[in-house]
Parts: structure tokens; C-alpha cells; sequence
């Protein structure tokens, strides 16, 4: 017979929650920090390749 999981506390919850965001804000900062990068050499007739 199945059996209900124990509820998570609050605060476990605001912690998990707290990292996802803070994983995704790094993330987006990095991807502007990339784009400005290839704005500006594009602007300044450099253009270079990116290996992924």
C-alpha cells in the first residue's frame, strides 16, 4: 500500500528554491557577459570563432 512522503519544511524548501534561482541568475549573467563580448568585437571588426 502506497504511504504519503513527509511534507518538506519551509525552510528546506526556500533553500532548494534560493540555489535553482541563483544556478539560473549565473547562468544568464555568463550567456550577457558572452553576447557583449562578440557585440563589441563585431563592432570593432574583430570576429572570431567559438568552438562548442
Amino acid at each position: 500500500m502506497a504511504v504519503p512522503k513527509k511534507r518538506t519544511s519551509v525552510t528546506k524548501k526556500r533553500i532548494r528554491k534560493n540555489f535553482w534561482k541563483r544556478k539560473g541568475y549565473w547562468t544568464a549573467l555568463k550567456a550577457l557577459s558572452l553576447g557583449k563580448t562578440f557585440y563589441i568585437e563585431t563592432l570593432n571588426g574583430k570576429l572570431f570563432k567559438l568552438k562548442l
